[in-house]
Formats: C-alpha cells, structure tokens, sequence
C-alpha cells in the first residue's frame, strides 16, 4: 500500500491568483474548477470563485486549493510568524515545506516565492542544511525551504 498527502489551502477569493503564481512558481499544471462550474448560477456572488484547484508537476510537486465559500479576499489571513530574539515565532497552524536536491534548485524556487512576501529566515546555511530560509508569500502562505540533508 501506497499513501501520500497533499497540502490544501484554503482562500478568501484569492485561490486563482495563488494557483496561477504556484504554477509559474513549480512549472506545473494548473487545474481550477469554479462553483459556476459545479452548478451554482452563475449570476449569484461567488460563483467565479474557486471550488477546486491543483497544481502538479512532473516532479511530483502537488498543493491544492479552494476559496472559502462566502469569506471576502478583505477579510485578514489568520496567523503570522515571525523571527525575534533568534527564535521563530507563530500562531499559524501549518507552514508548507519544500526540500530540492541543491541550493541551486532551491534558490530558484525561493527567488520566485519571495517575490512580494515577507522574509522571515533569509536563505543562507544552518547548521542541518546547505540552505534554509523561511518566508510567508504574498498569498499568506508561510514556506519553509531548505536543501534536502545527505
């Protein structure tokens, strides 16, 4: 038996424009299916929003999404996470890791999330890995990025 996860965000209105950006991001397909889509009249609010998006690639990168039926994109992401005094700090309930093969690898992938986020660790070398660096991006998603150790 086989059995893997995948991460599933949660949007308020914002889930297409974060499934676009993760996309270009990964160079991965993306899949996005609209509550129009499923049913809902096309006239009633909310119905060009997202009911289901992916995004996949070859690699094997996978993360899904929806917009939260009735939140408004106005509404606050809940949680931040922060470094103070050498430590992180955080109310957010998960943060989405992403391991590569090589700095290389891993810089073009953390050059193109930090791209209007928040830098929370700069990626540099610590103590387990050649690179690591936090960030939470502009969709409020906090990623967590580091070479995979040997």
């Amino acid at each position: 038996m086989s059995i893997t996860t995948t991460t599933h965000l949660n949007f308020r209105g914002t889930a297409r424009r974060a499934l676009e950006f993760y996309g270009a991001v990964f160079t991965a397909d993306v899949t996005i299916a609209t509550y129009a889509d499923f049913g809902m009249p096309t006239e009633a609010p909310g119905s060009d929003r997202v009911v289901f998006g992916q995004v996949a690639n070859a690699s094997g990168f996978r993360l899904m999404a929806y917009d939260v039926p009735g939140a408004d994109e106005a509404e606050s992401v809940a949680g931040t996470t922060r470094r103070e005094n050498g430590v992180t700090l955080t109310d957010r309930t998960f943060f989405q890791s992403l391991q590569a093969d090589s700095l290389d690898e891993l810089r073009g992938f953390w050059d193109a999330l930090a791209d209007g986020a928040q830098i929370i660790e700069p990626l540099a070398a610590s103590a387990w890995s050649p690179g690591f660096g936090m960030l939470t991006d502009r969709f409020g998603v906090t990623w967590v990025l580091d070479v995979r150790a040997a």
